[in-house]
């Protein structure tokens, strides 16, 4: 693919073409030679969107508020990108759950974008070109991204760097309580969800979260809210909108959105070089079975691990 066909592609994605954006996502994902192109060539048309994350561990109804979101946001006139990040097949390397087929009610619906995505072994609910991802469905013009993790548990905080507004969902019965507490989650959310709030137990879930907020130190004073949903239903979904549009406004004031986006985008400048180097560094010859070589020595005391990664970089820049 030219230049000149990744710049139509863009144009097409741009006036709303679905199939066109597709593609463009599944470029992205398959980090191809002319990835970076497109990316770049979509950042311009990026920084508008709000991105919601939505993590929670496995069973808590993610999916089904994720849904329910955005549903809302479309009768609202809104339009919407959802990225659902899902398990990976041992077999096929795809997504297992496939998220798409419980919202396939509104794929007719050209305001609406459902993408799911495996993690392909990445770690911390996120697959490694998520971010790249949201960049594209945002370039497309969605208004709100809602941006959905695996649901990997105590590990699950990758999602505080890409999401402007972070929902961590919580579910009585379920030991979320101690997990979360375990997991630093306390930190991260912006609004905490207690879904499936017909079950006993969701009070109870409710007043541990109020007694361990004191620990959170990531909101300059500002208490998360508890909201109570019942997805399945639409339960609580107001409460829930009205709780996002608020911390919006929060972070639209005193310079709190640009300082999180500063964040981001330093968090992932180093990922990109980091990802660069690698890339040069195989374009000059380090394959896979050399690492694995080098490897080998390191384990076995015969090579400086400090000293090869030196001449490596070193060797690169030559």
């Amino acid at each position: 693919m030219s230049t000149l066909e990744i710049s139509q592609l863009v144009e097409r994605l741009r006036a709303g073409d679905v199939r066109a954006l597709a593609r463009a996502i599944s470029l992205v994902e398959n980090d191809g030679p002319l990835s970076r192109d497109l990316l770049s060539a979509c950042f311009p048309h990026t920084g508008r969107a709000i991105r919601i994350g939505i993590t929670g561990s496995p069973g808590a109804g993610k999916s089904t508020l994720t849904d329910r979101l955005a549903r809302s946001y479309r009768s609202k006139g809104m339009t919407v990108g959802v990225i659902a990040v899902d398990p990976t097949s041992p077999f096929t390397g795809g997504a297992i759950l496939g998220d798409r087929i419980r919202m396939q009610e509104g794929l007719h619906d050209t305001g609406l974008y459902v993408r799911s995505m495996a993690t392909r072994g990445s770690l911390g609910g996120l697959a490694r070109t998520t971010a790249d991802v949201a960049s594209v469905i945002e370039a497309s013009g969605k208004e709100i991204i809602l941006i959905e993790t695996v649901g990997v548990g105590q590990d699950e905080i990758d999602i505080v760097r890409l999401a402007d507004i972070t929902i961590v969902v919580l579910v009585p019965g379920m030991g979320d309580d101690v997990q979360s507490i375990k997991a630093g989650i306390m930190e991260i959310a912006d609004i905490f969800v207690i879904n499936k709030a017909d079950q006993e137990g969701a009070d109870r879930v409710e007043k541990e979260v109020r007694a361990m907020q004191s620990l959170t130190t990531r909101h300059e004073g500002r208490t998360p809210p508890i909201v109570k949903t019942v997805a399945t239903t639409g339960d609580g979904l107001d409460k829930l909108a009205l709780a996002i549009g608020e911390m919006k406004e929060w972070l639209q004031s005193d310079g709190r959105m640009e300082a999180r986006r500063k964040q981001y985008w330093r968090d992932r400048l180093v990922q990109l070089l980091l990802s660069l180097l690698m890339r040069q560094l195989r374009e000059h010859g380090l394959s896979e079975s050399e690492l694995d070589h080098y490897a080998e020595r390191i384990a076995c005391g015969e090579e400086d691990p400090y000293r090869l990664a030196d001449r490596l970089v070193a060797y690169d820049k030559n």
